[in-house]
């Protein structure tokens, strides 16, 4: 385990404050996948949490060449049900040191130029976290014209405190190609049942995975569910892929965050989902269209157990996990089911508890009737 890694572990506080008066094992369980640092290429530390989680879950667990982790619940033999959420979130690595010890970044993932101004980031470096915090001019000796123009991403820089290239490389232990993750912490929003937090891009999708598990352990599917916790995502739905190939499923569900427009400047043309109406289902992203009988059999399902639902058609550019497992193999029929978040791709981010546990109840349902027979309907176009 890096040197890093073990130092986020004890740093978190989670192990250390489990015996004490807290939030429920949910609540915590959310904290420290969203506390956890994980760029593209670099999803160690979430991957510790992941196995810890489901060990005790599965019978096997195993990882594919990228670092994917694939946990098996056997119920019957078949069919093969993929469940999958990615491990990694948006982030940088080092491009390069500057004599004067500034550090030049280059993005991992889709970030918004603005996104990334003043903000703190954590440097995963070789000697233990650095912390950092993106430099900007201040408006005191800008012209007006600067004042008025967006600040590009290629003159932005993160300030670490060294006086010089040799102190970022010694001292502090930084190398090019080290990852630098957002720096943003977990916290329930003014004691209510929204939570505030980064990376639910999609830390939301693996808690879901978790909690499913737990309740399907004593209460086997009459399928094989591999939970599948994938690498690079935010950079090209690599693990995905690899994963795919190593499961071969017959079915395929993807869990991510949805995109929540019901806050000021966002509305019903650009994205449908709203924080506490439940689940969502896509429609239409720019990676892939789902089954439309898998589409109907979530609804349906979602319908007899009275859990709400929503639908979201996107069309700018949103790709998932669910179009590699859609690909694969000559076809697989796919769906993605999200959680509802605000402010996606930025340090900080809004979801609900229970859109998060209604979704938990919704995924459980649909996978303990996933039977031989139902499955060969679903795969069938004749």
């Amino acid at each position: 385990m890096h040197r890093w890694v073990r130092a986020l572990c004890c740093a978190c506080g989670i192990c250390a404050n489990a015996g004490a008066a807290s939030p429920d094992r949910v609540e915590r369980l959310l904290e420290e996948l969203t506390n956890a640092y994980g760029p593209p290429g670099f999803e160690e530390p979430v991957r510790v949490i992941m196995r810890r989680e489901l060990a005790p879950l599965a019978g096997r667990i195993e990882t594919d060449g990228l670092g994917s982790l694939i946990a098996e619940l056997k119920g019957s033999d078949s069919p093969r049900v993929m469940l999958a959420a990615h491990m990694d979130e948006l982030g940088m690595l080092v491009k390069y040191i500057a004599p004067d010890g500034f550090i030049h970044f280059e993005p991992l993932g889709g970030w918004l130029d603005q996104a990334l101004i003043g903000q703190r980031f954590v440097i995963l470096a070789r000697k233990g976290p650095v912390e950092a915090v993106t430099g900007l001019k201040t408006p005191h000796v800008m012209s007006v014209e600067e004042r008025g123009k967006p600040l590009a991403r290629e003159r932005m820089f993160l300030d670490a405190g060294a006086a010089s290239k040799q102190d970022a490389e010694e001292r502090l232990g930084i190398r090019p190609g080290d990852p630098i993750a957002p720096d943003s912490k977990f916290m329930v929003l003014n004691g209510g049942r929204l939570y505030l937090a980064k990376a639910w891009d999609d830390r939301i999708g693996l808690a879901v995975m978790i909690e499913t598990l737990r309740r399907l352990k004593d209460n086997r599917p009459p399928n094989t569910l591999y939970a599948v916790s994938t690498v690079q995502e935010e950079i090209g739905l690599r693990g995905a892929q690899t994963a795919t190939y190593l499961v071969k499923p017959d079915i395929g569900i993807n869990l991510e965050v949805g995109v929540a427009a019901d806050y000021p400047g966002t509305g019903p043309e650009e994205a449908q989902e709203r924080l506490n109406g439940g689940p969502g289902i896509f429609l239409k992203d720019s990676s892939m269209l789902p089954n439309l009988k898998l589409r109907d059999y979530a609804i349906e399902t979602a319908r007899t157990r009275n859990i709400p639902v929503q639908f979201d058609v996107v069309h700018g550019s949103y790709g998932e996990d669910g179009a590699e497992m859609q690909r694969a193999f000559g076809g697989i029929p796919s769906i993605n089911i999200t959680i509802p978040a605000r402010y996606l791709h930025n340090h900080n981010g809004v979801i609900s508890r229970d859109d998060f546990d209604r979704t938990v109840d919704l995924i459980v349902e649909i996978i303990l009737h996933l039977d031989a027979k139902t499955v060969s309907r679903l795969k069938s176009f004749e």
